[in-house]
């Protein structure tokens, strides 16, 4: 073989694996499907007993009536919402940081999902339960002088979920960024000490 195919070879096949990997990402993690689970065109509903169950990173359960029906694989910037027939409830969060996905649940039921961005190794976003401390519609971060829109503080230190360009090879400071359509959405839904929680790689 020749030499520049030896050397060509192998940066064709790691550009080919970045494309493949930055078009397509899995939808949200789920428990299986009990196999009396109904569906239908927005969503999977389960009977009393068969639901999926959440176990959060403090130990908690969370038990969910039903969960969207994202029937194609979600992209850099993608994003589902549909709250239509739900009733209003307790809200709480969970980001899922190896599927790089983020959900909102309303009265046990999953509302919406989004495709995300996540800290680096640099600054890496820390896992567990965290209650949203702060909303604010505009904000500025002092320490990276960047622009925050619809920011849910997490912690006291910085991390915040907010408004970001989702795309391939971006990252945060530990932050978790979410399409703005999809921000703006959270941010009407949540209230402060909503619980927020992130689960590892």
């Amino acid at each position: 073989m020749p030499a520049i195919v030896r050397f060509a070879l192998p940066i064709v096949l790691v550009i080919a694996g970045l494309i493949v990997w930055s078009n397509w990402i899995a939808p949200p993690a789920a428990p299986p499907a009990a196999p009396n689970a109904m569906k239908d065109k927005v969503r999977v509903r389960y009977a009393a007993g068969k639901q999926p169950v959440f176990t959060l990173p403090n130990g908690d359960r969370r038990a969910v009536q039903s969960l969207l029906n994202v029937r194609r694989k979600m992209k850099f910037g993608d994003f589902v919402w549909n709250d239509d027939g739900i009733p209003p409830g307790p809200v709480w969060v969970r980001v899922d940081l190896a599927r790089q996905m983020l959900s909102v649940f309303r009265s046990n039921q999953e509302i919406g999902s989004a495709v995300i961005l996540y800290g680096t190794d640099g600054k890496a976003t820390p896992t567990g339960v965290f209650p949203i401390l702060a909303k604010a519609e505009q904000h500025s971060s002092n320490l990276y002088d960047a622009e925050m829109p619809y920011m849910l503080r997490l912690t006291n230190d910085g991390v915040a979920i907010h408004a970001s360009h989702v795309r391939f090879g971006a990252a945060t400071h530990g932050c978790i960024g979410v399409p703005i359509d999809f921000a703006k959405r959270l941010f009407a839904q949540v209230k402060r000490g909503d619980p927020v929680a992130i689960v590892g790689t």
